[in-house]
């Protein structure tokens, strides 16, 4: 089987325009238009059953900018992009949390609740049979999958992002008052535009060749 992109299509060239922005232009602002787009895909991504089991924080403050700066080593692009976006995930899975979201498709839906008892068993009979170290990494995991979504999104407007896990998550919790609503940061990633002095934008892509990252059985 042939791998080549034929004729490379916008989105290839959305994802080889983007990288890990290191430095921010403080000066460029992000229109709300543009965040809009960015929050939707987030709120669209796919996660397992649908459940979604984290939350978004979008902190455009800088005095609590400023704060999980230093519980982030000091790294410059919590401060300098317009916004920082906070991943952060269930610790635990309770019945109630799926039972608000299986509500939730009934009232879209216009269905029953009685008709949605086979998706109920077999949510309550997976998800909250895990030990609640298994249920925190595994909300983890659909959050970072919610983070691959923003990444794409936002190189296809040309916006940059920056996903970042050098921070103590502990103290992001403290700062955002997360352990008293059940959440606890997975990830973070700054949103904004590339300074021009940042050198690692002229950096050619390094990833696997093609033959050594994938395999056809």
């Amino acid at each position: 089987m042939n791998l080549e992109v034929s004729t490379k299509s916008s989105y290839i060239e959305d994802l080889n325009w983007r990288y890990a922005t290191k430095k921010f232009d403080k000066n460029k602002e992000l229109n709300q238009d543009d965040l809009n787009v960015l929050l939707e895909s987030i709120q669209l991504s796919a996660s397992s059953y649908g459940l979604q089991p984290y939350e978004i924080i979008v902190i455009r403050d800088m005095e609590t900018r400023e704060k999980l700066k230093a519980a982030a080593w000091n790294q410059t692009q919590i401060t300098d992009a317009p916004y920082l976006i906070v991943f952060s995930n269930l610790k635990s899975v309770s019945e109630a949390y799926v039972d608000s979201y299986l509500d939730n498709i009934a009232e879209t839906r216009n269905l029953s609740r009685e008709a949605l008892k086979g998706m109920e068993d077999m949510i309550k009979g997976t998800t909250l049979q895990l030990s609640a170290d298994a249920q925190n990494t595994w909300a983890a995991k659909q959050a970072y999958i919610a983070l691959g979504n923003l990444l794409s999104a936002a190189a296809s407007l040309k916006v940059d992002t920056c996903p970042m896990e050098g921070f103590d998550a502990a103290k992001f919790d403290e700062i955002l008052g997360l352990a008293d609503k059940n959440l606890t940061t997975a990830v973070i990633a700054p949103v904004g535009y590339r300074s021009e002095e940042d050198s690692y934008q002229h950096l050619t892509k390094v990833r696997k060749s093609k033959k050594d990252l994938i395999e056809i059985i």
